[in-house]
């Protein structure tokens, strides 16, 4: 069913093909030149000029041999640092980085796979339905490539994004998540000879976030404070501060919450500084990172996806993520995307490593989930 073979090969080239965030170019003109040689339309979007990269998003169409509407298969081209120079090492099973840097499995493992299962198909003149294939630049300093892909271009109405880890199961939630950074500002004053002249916006900032529930919130919420930065020296009283975090949840209502109770805990500790609407005060900016998705587990997306592990004699579980994917940002678009997991282990470490009965496990299953597509043409 699959040329494991021709799967090594592919992804040692591609691995060892540099792609930090923004300098996905020498990738994207490797797929592009396969995915030509398959017979697919080749085109790319101008999401470089949003997300300063070298290259735009690939969009490849490539037609089926049924009657059927097209399936969206996607993954990402960049990778996280330490990226330059990565030599694969292989045993014969276990892919890892032989250097200083990642192996980069997150996210080329989903790239070769989705070339090798297009090969094979063609090779094999099995029925296949048509496929559109979006690999997004920019993923991994967040979702930026499929933030800025143009949808409408799209008629795939469901799919598949490889990028993540369990090759038994198809994730079908995943939170939502905002960004925020509340900006505290108070007055300066020198900090030994008149302190009592100045507002100290470290300790108003301080005190606001003991009022704010962080870290494990309930089994679906998360908050975390990640950065503050503030003051300019020891002896002047700080009359700025920025603090920084993000807030994740299943449930939009709850998000909601804990947005409120960041907004609380900052009025509060402005308000018990004295605070009359000029000094001090806060500013809280709260961004969107992505929408949450939720794939209904009787969709076809999920029962494709079990009915190929089950004539592969897999159990196909669903699951819930706690982080996000370029699923979320194509589900707040209007497709239903599922993400399958291709092996990948270790993911943004040194140590990260893949190995190649993994990868052939998600390569075998999606294989199975298109042909199982095209049948009912």
């Amino acid at each position: 069913m699959i040329n494991k073979e021709r799967l090594t090969r592919r992804f040692i080239r591609l691995a060892e093909t540099d792609s930090p965030s923004r300098k996905e170019k020498a990738v994207s003109e490797i797929l592009a030149e396969e995915l030509t040689a398959l017979g697919a339309e080749v085109s790319f979007d101008n999401a470089h000029e949003a997300c300063g990269s070298q290259t735009g998003n690939l969009f490849a169409k490539l037609s089926g041999n049924v009657d059927l509407p097209p399936i969206l298969l996607s993954g990402h081209m960049d990778t996280v640092t330490p990226a330059d120079g990565v030599k694969v090492a292989f045993d014969g099973e276990v892919f890892r980085s032989e250097g200083e840097t990642v192996l980069g499995g997150d996210d080329k493992s989903a790239l070769v796979i989705v070339l090798e299962v297009l090969e094979s198909l063609k090779e094999k003149g099995l029925p296949r339905p048509p496929v559109e294939i979006v690999f997004t630049v920019c993923e991994e300093v967040g979702l930026l490539g499929a933030k800025a892909f143009d949808s409408d271009q799209l008629q795939s109405k469901m799919g598949y994004v490889l990028d993540c880890q369990n090759t038994e199961a198809v994730v079908t939630n995943a939170p939502y998540a905002i960004g925020y950074s509340a900006h505290v500002y108070g007055l300066s004053a020198h900090a030994g000879m008149a302190p009592e002249r100045g507002i100290n916006a470290i300790a108003i900032a301080s005190d606001a976030i003991t009022r704010i529930s962080c870290g494990r919130i309930d089994h679906e919420t998360t908050c975390n404070i990640g950065k503050i930065t503030g003051g300019a020296a020891t002896n002047i009283v700080p009359d700025k501060v920025v603090v920084t975090g993000e807030a994740r949840s299943h449930s939009k209502e709850k998000l909601d919450a804990v947005v409120n109770n960041i907004k609380n805990a900052f009025q509060e500790a402005v308000e018990r500084a004295g605070g009359d609407g000029e000094l001090p005060r806060y500013e809280l900016e709260v961004k969107e990172d992505f929408p949450g998705t939720h794939v209904p587990y009787d969709h076809p997306v999920v029962a494709l996806a079990q009915e190929a592990g089950k004539s592969l004699g897999r159990t196909i579980v669903t699951e819930r993520a706690g982080g996000g994917s370029d699923a979320n940002v194509f589900f707040g678009k209007g497709i239903m995307a599922g993400v399958l997991g291709t092996g990948m282990t270790d993911v943004h470490t040194t140590n990260e490593s893949i190995t190649l009965s993994d990868m052939t496990a998600c390569a075998e299953l999606l294989f199975t989930i298109l042909t199982r597509y095209a049948e009912r043409a």
